[in-house]
């Protein structure tokens, strides 16, 4: 991720809604679950952004 761009993990692909209630936020690429989005909780252990951001793909509209 370049710049000082905010991480919204909604927008990564890597991650999850899980089952779990105690950590219901996950992230596929760093194989953890947390309470926080995951950008949150790596941006207070490290104090650097998450390296693992990847863009979802977009969406293209079903053609008729």
């Amino acid at each position: 991720m370049s710049g000082t761009a905010k991480i919204h993990c909604i927008q990564c692909r890597h991650h999850q809604i899980t089952w779990d209630t105690e950590r219901p936020y996950g992230c596929e690429a760093l194989n953890f679950k947390s309470r926080i989005e995951p950008c949150q909780y790596v941006l207070q252990i490290s104090g650097t952004p998450c390296q693992s951001f990847e863009p979802k793909p977009s969406r293209q509209p079903p053609s008729a």
